[in-house]
């Protein structure tokens, strides 16, 4: 680039400030080659540690910078309504209408992976409403992980919630054979879990193939049984507004009870027309979450009488210091 050393000199675009006709004349007037444009520093790293998007296993580590999150592990057969029981909590809590005890929404990780659950549930100008697409099983070896964020206004206290969306055909083969290569996503959901729902599909237990549906239901249900390890879990019921034959509602709910005896039970539906005797509240079964730890392991009493911390434990009557 071409330019003058004189402060105050405009040329070439104007003329030299010391009135010389030819440039080349002035002793200040320099010639500098043009600098070759910088090139852009590649981008390696995000600005922020997350996406938006729906998380992985690599961000666990991220996510658990404050606490531990509580991992729910949401459990279900092929298109029984696990994506769309993730999606229409987020839309209850984004309108206000979850009705939460004692809990604040205080964010999320995953806002547009919510958004990409949800959207389909949304009404839209000359679009109704439909369901979410089917988690298909291609996705990955690892479930999506959807975080949420609440706070504990009494105690100003922050915890951490990952749910778990996962394809059925996941769950189905872990059911029949929990060490198989395409179970490795709902086994990881089954050692990992805080919280376990199993989803019961009305649907489908009223529907053509209802006894292949309660066969599987009741293989999952064995699982979970074996898998469960002490660990809440709920046999939620959803699309609760078809009805369904008491007789196999009574053996489901059996299958499940006579091995989970403490199992809690929640009906769901997104239609405002629900089955005689079958409720639809969506706040219970959050509450419920919100609520539900795995059960923690106590330490053994004191073995010795120091007040050192390092020896309480495991010294012998003959061994106090």
């Amino acid at each position: 680039m071409e330019r003058c050393a004189t402060h105050n000199c405009f040329a070439p675009s104007i003329g030299c400030s010391l009135g010389h006709v030819e440039l080349g004349d002035c002793p200040t007037w320099t010639t500098q080659p043009t600098p070759e444009p910088a090139e852009a520093e590649p981008r390696d790293h995000a600005l922020l540690p997350w996406s938006g998007s729906v998380l992985g296993l690599a961000d666990l580590a991220f996510v658990s910078g404050r606490a531990r999150p509580v991992v729910v592990g949401i459990i279900g057969p092929e298109n029984a309504g696990k994506t769309t029981l993730l999606g229409a909590w987020y839309l209850l809590l984004g309108r206000g209408a979850s009705r939460l005890l004692d809990r604040r929404f205080a964010g999320s990780f995953s806002l547009e992976g919510w958004e990409a659950v949800a959207g389909s549930l949304r009404w839209s100008p000359g679009q109704p409403p439909g369901f979410p697409p089917h988690t298909t099983s291609r996705s990955g070896r690892a479930p999506g992980l959807l975080h949420l964020s609440f706070r504990d206004p009494a105690h100003e206290r922050f915890t951490d919630y990952l749910f778990t969306d996962a394809p059925g055909e996941w769950f189905q083969r872990w059911a029949m054979n929990s060490e198989a290569p395409e179970a490795e996503g709902a086994r990881w959901i089954a050692e990992h879990a805080d919280v376990l729902l199993l989803i019961a599909d009305r649907d489908a237990l009223a529907g053509e193939h209802r006894g292949a549906a309660r066969g599987a239901l009741q293989r999952l249900g064995r699982r979970m049984a074996a898998e469960r390890r002490g660990r809440p879990v709920a046999l939620v019921w959803t699309k609760s507004d078809v009805e369904i034959a008491s007789e196999m509602e009574d053996s489901i709910r059996r299958s499940v009870l006579d091995l989970i005896p403490d199992a809690v039970e929640f009906s769901v539906s997104v239609v405002s027309k629900v089955a005689s005797g079958a409720g639809s509240d969506w706040s219970d079964l959050m509450n419920w979450i919100l609520t539900s730890r795995r059960p923690t392991g106590e330490l053994p009493p004191p073995a010795a009488f120091s007040e050192d911390p390092l020896f309480l434990y495991g010294v012998g009557p003959d061994e106090r210091l």
